[in-house]
């Protein structure tokens, strides 16, 4: 790669040296068409030509072009002490007796005509001509200067929109359909191996297997197995699907060519199919190998779908040129293909199906034993407090992906670089938490004590009713501090389940709606605070009723396509009387939890005036404050199995 390197930097300096001798000729020539540019001529004024023409110094003057006068001076002038300094010799070292000797500007030419003219008739051997002189190289110089000017903007304009600069793979016009994957090396380019990646267990025994087919095929091929042709990673924005592959490219030993599925777009036609042949034919030519095209649905989209204007064709042929690739005629077998998205459900089904992506491995979020591995990849070049507990840690970020975690140990060690700590501490973890799910603290907020007072109770209507019922998620922390868009705000360590049963939802809307009840039976009055409850509710509300199936008078029915690949277009999957149920059905489940939630509430009124009291004091409260105030959970906390 060096030597490719050094090789196009000497090609393009190369190119410059042309540039400059090209222009260096043309100042050289238009240099040579003035011969008194080398000569040692002496320019002189007005008044001192005057003052030798009346002396009788001059036998010629030869005016050039109407502006400049060349005075050649007589021979006997020539020995007289005047002019024996412009008659020593001129730059080549010889006597100059020939002339031109003096040069002078004519400024009015009909008065320096009529000087020459009263020389002649006082008597004086006077000779003069008028001279037209011409610089050709310099007009043809000038000529050629918007034709060299409009070509130089053209050569430009075409690498511009070629898609890279002097000495790209884009660079030149005549290259713009060639493929713009990367290929890695592996001795030098990849530092990621499968031992940096944590968690993800199953997808990395499902990638290993196929680093194990590319580094040893007769293991399989010699029981008549094949080689996969392609792998789909699919998961969540964040869980470490391009993290995986990078792994894969350090571990197979292989070419390695990666892009991205935007890559293959640009503003011409029939480019993105070129693109993909391209890669393909590198691929074939260094196989066995592995081409990876992360967020793949930039041009995997179904196809079909919505194609009014016929706008989407060209993204058409470029899927087209895929699927053909990756299992058509003359395709070899010894390139696999692995993809990376997280909208499986907009991929085509063509190139879904076995032979072309025979594996579809699904990313997942990690659990919280892969979080605690998570961590422990990601705490290695921190300095940590030697009591930092990270059993704790990854129970305190439930639902966080890799990413996440990733983000929560550099958001910690700010925060303990800013308070000018010596070593990260769990304190600084759990501001991190807080920073990434809440938003920053914004203590200089102006509240008024009556709207302080409002949060206040809204936030303790929530901890008191999720404090009460079982199947909620347990309290960590209340705080009535504003943070981000929220004026206060509940943090809850929700159980990590995998179905979910329809009292633990209904506990989770009541706990949701204790906020508004809460001013309703304090205030008798509501507020807009409580809307990202209100869109919580119902969006679970909805989820019961046309989703799970979890309705009584809907039944065990079901409006949800999972694939994406509905026919419904704009019209509904159910009818009009059936969408007056559904709306009914959602109404009735909210406001049953709204007045359950009231019931709780009124029960515990004085512990819920208490604790909201106390919070308002404190501003934020922990979960030891609420086991003061109502005492334990009636409920026993199931532990999490390792």
């Amino acid at each position: 790669m060096e030597k490719k390197k050094n090789k196009l930097d000497n090609q393009n300096n190369s190119n410059y040296w042309i540039y400059g001798l090209i222009i260096s000729i043309f100042i050289i020539f238009s240099y040579f068409g003035n011969s008194n540019n080398f000569s040692s001529v002496k320019k002189i004024n007005i008044t001192t030509f005057e003052k030798y023409l009346n002396s009788g110094d001059i036998s010629n003057v030869i005016i050039i072009n109407k502006t400049l006068a060349e005075i050649t001076l007589s021979e006997g002038a020539l020995v007289s002490d005047v002019h024996r300094q412009v008659s020593k010799s001129n730059f080549l070292g010889q006597k100059n007796t020939l002339g031109p000797h003096y040069t002078c500007e004519v400024g009015d030419l009909e008065l320096f005509q009529r000087k020459l003219e009263n020389a002649q008739n006082s008597g004086l051997v006077i000779g003069y001509e008028f001279r037209t002189v011409e610089n050709k190289w310099l007009d043809v110089l000038l000529g050629l200067l918007p034709l060299i000017i409009l070509i130089g903007l053209w050569i430009y304009f075409m690498r511009r929109m070629a898609g890279g600069g002097a000495g790209g793979a884009g660079s030149q016009i005549f290259s713009i359909g060639k493929s713009k994957a990367k290929l890695f090396d592996q001795k030098s380019d990849i530092k990621v191996s499968f031992k940096d990646v944590a968690g993800l267990e199953g997808a990395k025994e499902e990638v290993k297997e196929i680093v194990d087919f590319l580094k040893n095929p007769t293991k399989y091929t010699k029981l008549g197995g094949k080689i996969p042709k392609g792998a789909l990673l699919v998961g969540l924005p964040g869980t470490g699907k391009t993290l995986l592959a990078k792994a894969v490219a350090g571990e197979a030993k292989v070419p390695f060519f990666s892009l991205s599925g935007s890559d293959f777009v640009e503003m011409f036609v029939g480019v993105g199919a070129s693109r993909v042949r391209d890669l393909f034919k590198q691929a074939k030519d260094k196989s066995p190998s592995i081409i990876f095209i992360d967020e793949i649905d930039a041009i995997g989209r179904a196809r079909g779908k919505n194609n009014i204007t016929g706008s989407n064709d060209e993204r058409e042929n470029t899927l087209n040129q895929l699927l053909t690739e990756m299992d058509g005629f003359g395709t070899n077998t010894n390139v696999i293909v692995m993809a990376a998205t997280n909208r499986a459900d907009v991929l085509d089904k063509a190139l879904m199906r076995a032979g072309r992506f025979d594996r579809q491995i699904y990313v997942d979020l990690p659990d919280v034993r892969e979080r605690k591995e998570i961590f422990d990849v990601h705490l290695k070049p921190l300095k940590m407090a030697s009591n930092l507990d990270v059993d704790f840690l990854a129970k305190q970020t439930p639902g966080f992906s890799g990413a996440d975690i990733a983000n929560v140990c550099n958001e910690a060690a700010l925060i303990a670089a800013r308070k000018s700590k010596k070593s990260v501490g769990r304190q600084d973890f759990l501001d991190a938490v807080d920073r990434i799910v809440g938003g920053l603290e914004k203590k200089n907020k102006i509240i008024s004590p009556k709207e302080k007072e409002t949060i206040a109770y809204h936030e303790a209507g929530h901890a008191t009713v999720s404090w009460m019922l079982e199947h909620a998620a347990p309290l960590v922390k209340v705080t009535i501090v504003p943070r981000g868009r929220s004026l206060g705000a509940a943090w809850y360590l929700p159980e990590e389940r995998q179905i979910v049963r329809t009292e633990q939802i209904l506990d989770e809307m009541c706990a949701a709606l204790g906020g508004r009840a809460a001013e309703k039976i304090i205030f008798n009055k509501i507020s807009t605070g409580a809307l990202s409850d209100l869109e919580k509710v119902t969006k679970q509300a909805r989820s019961m009723v046309t989703v799970y199936g979890l309705n009584d008078k809907i039944g065990n029915l079901t409006y949800y396509d999972s694939s994406g690949q509905n026919e419904y277009g704009f019209t509904k999957p159910y009818s009009d009387t059936t969408a007056q149920v559904i709306d009914k059905e959602i109404s009735n489940i909210i406001e049953a939890q709204f007045k359950r939630a009231l019931s709780l509430l009124k029960k515990h009124k004085k512990k819920l005036i208490k604790l909201a009291d106390y919070l308002l004091e404190k501003e934020v409260i922990f979960k030891e404050d609420l086991i003061r105030i109502f005492g334990e959970r009636p409920f026993k906390e199931i532990p999490v199995k390792k």
